[in-house]
């Protein structure tokens, strides 16, 4: 074993640990819900998953995740064109096209991979990707797995996107990537006005809704859908892991035409096992339980507007957000990692974001609100927000 290679990185990782911005895994003992069972921590409030509907303890999502481990097994054990794939991969699919509203729907192990093995299948060399500068770091590790030209435009500035759809001009295909939902920011990506730019210059659009879908929407289908564009959007990638069952798993939804060509040459599709029998039936019901049960869209909105307007009234100035996220920026990484370690004192977890995640001087704590609170629970989260914000000088 090489001694001074390993040594190099014990370095970097006590450099970290001196700074204060060492990441640290906290370990859970229950169900992700409102409250869990934190390993040394005891009882903690939830502010840090994406769990927007609390659907990851929903008594008949979790059964139909038992059933499916049942009736299936753990998996294939290989990839799906090599030796076949299970009747729930095809009902998860047309479930999800369904209610996005699309021809059809491919699933891959998580967005990650959709994102990674759609972007290069649909922008190839002589095509151009012009993606928003804050996308999703799925979406830029897609980009740059493109030989397709790559042109970035400044955060939801349609006047710079129209430019770089100028300089582009001449590319066989013009595909514009953007987040419906933008995880660090919480805002929405401008969704009426970049189809307008797409349909006046010939583009396709791609938007990963991964913190869109089960939040935003009428019915809770996401960014398209609160903008009025299900059906008009080309191809909209998301996550089965955060308000759809919690799980893993991630999907393309699209025209037949790219859901084909993706299960013909997207190399993750190609290369990976398909999602696990268990996920794929637990987001399945999910999704069902999100139709038949819209009114935990109005409990999430609620709770949003709730937990927003009580950190406000105590002086706290998060980020302006329509979603579920509310970002508070305290702009160096070692101090947000301090006040997410304080609020954990108090039993809050929240996580401190800083760089790499979000850029040098703009870390920050990002709240994620879910429907699985109670008034109560909120109350006390405020009560601690207020305490910490007090003792470190944030108020």
């Amino acid at each position: 074993m090489n001694k001074f290679f390993h040594k190099r990185l014990d370095d970097k990782l006590n450099e970290l640990r001196e700074k204060g911005t060492l990441k640290i895994q906290r370990h859970i003992d229950s169900p992700m819900d409102a409250e869990v069972l934190m390993e040394g921590k005891g009882e903690i409030i939830i502010l840090s998953s994406n769990n927007y509907l609390g659907l990851s303890s929903d008594k008949s999502v979790i059964d139909a995740g038992v059933r499916a481990l049942k009736k299936y097994g753990a998996g294939t054990a290989s990839v799906r064109f090599i030796c076949g794939t299970f009747t729930i991969h095809r009902e998860l699919e047309n479930e999800i096209a369904g209610f996005l509203k699309t021809e059809s729907a491919l699933t891959y192990v998580s967005c990650w991979d959709a994102n990674m093995g759609s972007i290069p299948v649909m922008a190839k060399e002589g095509d151009a990707i012009i993606s928003d500068s804050l996308n999703h770091a799925s979406l830029i590790d897609g980009c740059r797995m493109s030989k397709a030209e790559r042109v970035i435009y400044k955060h939801a500035d349609m006047n710079e996107l129209e430019n770089c759809l100028k300089k582009v001009k001449n590319a066989n295909t013009k595909l514009i990537v953007t987040d419906g939902v933008f995880s660090m920011e919480g805002d929405l990506a401008p969704l009426p006005e970049i189809a307008k730019l797409a349909a006046e210059y010939d583009a396709v659009i791609m938007v990963d809704d991964s913190h869109g879908i089960g939040v935003m929407g009428k019915t809770g289908r996401g960014t398209v859908e609160h903008f009025d564009l299900l059906g008009k959007i080309d191809i909209i990638t998301g996550t089965l892991g955060k308000a759809l069952g919690g799980g893993a798993g991630g999907f393309v939804a699209s025209s037949r035409s790219v859901v084909d060509t993706l299960s013909q040459v997207s190399r993750p599709q190609l290369f990976s096992n398909g999602v696990p029998p268990t996920v794929a039936g637990s987001a399945l019901q999910a999704i069902r339980t999100l139709e038949s049960r819209p009114e935990l869209v109005d409990k999430l909105r609620f709770n949003v507007v709730y937990f927003r307007n009580g950190l406000e009234s105590m002086g706290f100035r998060p980020l302006e957000s329509e979603s579920a996220i509310i970002p508070i920026i305290i702009g160096e990484t070692a101090q947000a990692i301090k006040i997410s370690n304080a609020l954990l004192g108090e039993g809050v977890f929240v996580t401190g974001f800083g760089y790499p995640v979000v850029p040098e001087g703009t870390a920050r704590i990002r709240i994620q609100i879910s429907a699985a609170l109670d008034k109560e629970i909120m109350d006390k989260a405020l009560a601690a927000f207020k305490k910490v914000g007090a003792k470190l000088g944030l108020l």
